[in-house]
């Protein structure tokens, strides 16, 4: 065993991590389409099969992390110590991944992102399914004026048209997610807070946690891009 061939095998993981990632995204957009053609959608066993699925994901993305960052630490003074501590090294990772592992819950994978993102997107799919047929006029009108213009699509930081957008809770704002949270771990790393980049918020300390992956506006974007090719 080789030190380039472990971090050859990590580099391959976090690839496996992105392809995870993308399969929750498709987890949430069926979900969405779910509830938004049932009234009782948490009572259906379709529903029930996603929801199972997206914390799998997220158990397998959790679990990734932690196996990555074992690797990396068990393997952080390798170089500084004997050759022959290397053939120790599977069994070093293997037993400190089983020790975390059995330190996990399974109650925390509904603080994933994604899940996060997952559940929001639903609760907001089923609140317009349920409102009266003019308030869904009346929102639709107020959809086509923004795909029209186009604002609620780009990021205040990047100023084009967003990938992954996120909402932040405290001020409602949106941003895409790459540049916000390289703006905030930025700050975070210079132990300055982060302000809100849209003009004239007054939220002055943006966090991760105040983040949540806007699914329905990722919808819409997606939306507007196939109509335009059209």
């Amino acid at each position: 065993m080789s030190l380039s061939a472990v971090h050859g095998t990590l580099s391959s993981l976090r690839s496996c991590q992105n392809d995870i990632k993308t399969t929750m995204d498709i987890v949430t957009d069926v979900a969405m389409d779910l509830a938004e053609t049932h009234d009782d959608v948490e009572g259906n066993d379709r529903f029930k099969e996603l929801q199972d699925t997206i914390l799998e994901c997220a158990k397998l993305d959790r679990d990734i992390n932690h196996f990555v960052d074992i690797v990396q630490q068990v393997t952080s003074d390798v170089t500084s110590q004997e050759p022959e501590n290397m053939f120790s090294l599977s069994e070093d990772v293997k037993r400190q991944f089983e020790i975390k592992l059995s330190q996990l819950s399974d109650a925390e994978l509904h603080n994933h992102q994604k899940v996060i993102a997952f559940k929001y997107s639903i609760k907001n799919c089923q609140d317009q399914a349920g409102q009266e047929p003019a308030e869904r006029l009346e929102e639709l009108d107020e959809d086509i004026a923004v795909t029209q213009s186009q604002v609620n699509f780009t990021c205040p930081l990047t100023t084009v048209e967003m990938v992954n957008p996120v909402k932040n809770k405290k001020c409602n704002h949106h941003y895409d997610e790459e540049a916000i949270v390289n703006l905030i771990r930025n700050r975070y790393s210079q132990r300055k807070k982060c302000r809100c980049p849209v003009v004239g918020c007054a939220n002055s300390d943006v966090k991760e946690s105040d983040l949540v992956l806007d699914q329905v506006l990722r919808r819409r974007i997606q939306s507007q891009k196939r109509n335009s090719k059209m």
